[in-house]
């Protein structure tokens, strides 16, 4: 079995036109002119533009101002990027996690990391604006939503649940569910807390279907 350490990475084709003028920007080794670039390639210099424009879209190209070193309007010219080697994010967040599992009590500061966060991405209002339950639920769904969870908000009685459909981390998560899901715990605290609504994230029942986690929520109690 061949395992993948470096992140899968995801392109998208060039067309043969576009991926010929890229080749001519990646073999001159200079910045290159509309007009340079039709040249090489025998397009005509709309067409030349139209493709460097879409490489310079897609990351692939970057445009710039040529350098002069005497007066005069200087001309747009056109580079390639430099290439990107292979990530490996999933690899390091794997390292990491599983040092935190290691620790003793690592359910704690794994909670405190996921406040932390939920505090800092949850979208805010201004500080004169108290945050009903209703949007609270609302805001704290988009942010969930944000990352990945595909969250499913619903209310009831008892206080309301927020099924999550997808795990954006599951290659970590089932290797180190007790660490993972309590990060993810605690960035549901710290986003309520951040809004002050008038909701606590009590639980994170992982895995309780195939592609289903649940998370209760509940109204705090009365002081």
């Amino acid at each position: 079995m061949t395992r993948r350490l470096a992140d899968a990475q995801e392109s998208t084709p060039l067309g043969t036109r576009r991926a010929q003028v890229l080749a001519t920007l990646r073999d001159a080794g200079r910045p290159l002119g509309v007009q340079e670039v039709a040249d090489a390639t025998g397009l005509h210099p709309n067409t030349a533009r139209f493709h460097l424009d879409g490489l310079v879209a897609g990351g692939q190209a970057r445009r710039e101002l040529e350098a002069r070193t005497t007066p005069g309007r200087r001309r747009v010219v056109y580079a390639a990027a430099a290439a990107e080697g292979a990530r490996s994010y999933g690899l390091l967040a794997e390292m990491l996690t599983g040092l935190v599992a290691s620790m003793d009590g690592a359910g704690a500061p794994a909670i405190q990391a996921g406040r932390a966060w939920g505090r800092h991405l949850v979208e805010r209002g201004l500080p004169s604006q108290p945050v009903s339950g209703e949007e609270g639920l609302a805001r704290v769904g988009r942010l969930l939503g944000e990352i990945g969870f595909q969250p499913e908000v619903r209310t009831d009685d008892d206080g309301a649940t927020v099924d999550l459909h997808h795990c954006p981390f599951l290659e970590v998560a089932t290797q180190h569910t007790d660490v993972v899901c309590a990060i993810h715990l605690g960035l549901m605290q710290g986003a309520l807390a951040e809004l002050r609504a008038p909701w606590d994230a009590v639980s994170l029942e992982p895995f309780v279907a195939p592609s289903l986690c649940v998370a209760r929520l509940a109204a705090p109690p009365a002081d």
